[in-house]
């Protein structure tokens, strides 16, 4: 008898799955609200919850077409990245995007943040410059940064959504610098 060649599923990204499944769970459970960092004035230096939801707000997403449109973006450019920066990296590369535009929101937005986009538009910014070389700036990073982040510049000053544009344009810088300083 033959046997069947199924190829087995591979968990090849697990900082990214880990990430992606999370943010799924959150949002099946309903508890996004609860994720999000407050705005500026609203967070409680006395309230352990409100430390946590510095790293927890990327969790959290408003609507499933948010969710899956971060997810999209994760799921593509992540495991590419985390082949070429490892899983540990990523994972702090994460966890560092996740702390610093939370404490961004605390500081210069009056509104709470949740969402992965901080963290998507790090690694935007961060796989237009994998093939960094010594010396020289990828003019694919150039433009990939002048596109997303100018773009989001230009929609911040607009202000007509509730989509914080903060979020990705520090999320964009955090990847430059991070891409600057691990390159390989």
């Amino acid at each position: 008898m033959a046997s069947l060649n199924v190829p087995r599923i591979h968990f090849n990204a697990p900082t990214v799955l880990i990430l992606s499944f999370l943010c799924i769970l959150v949002h099946m459970l309903s508890i996004d609200p609860h994720c999000a960092v407050p705005g500026r004035g609203g967070f409680n230096l006395n309230h352990p919850l409100d430390y946590l939801k510095l790293f927890t707000h990327v969790l959290g997403h408003g609507s499933w077409e948010h969710l899956f449109g971060n997810l999209t973006l994760i799921l593509l450019l992540g495991p590419i990245l985390e082949d070429r920066y490892q899983s540990g990296s990523l994972a702090i590369m994460v966890l560092l995007t996740a702390l610093i535009t939370g404490l961004a929101n605390i500081l210069l937005s009056k509104y709470a943040l949740m969402g992965a986009s901080g963290i998507v538009y790090m690694f935007i910014i961060l796989a237009s410059i994998v093939n960094i070389r010594g010396g020289t700036i990828p003019l694919t990073f150039l433009l990939v940064a002048v596109v997303f982040i100018g773009k989001e510049i230009i929609a911040a000053l607009d202000q007509k959504d509730n989509i914080s544009q903060m979020a990705h344009i520090v999320g964009g810088i955090i990847g430059a610098f991070l891409g600057f300083k691990f390159k390989r």
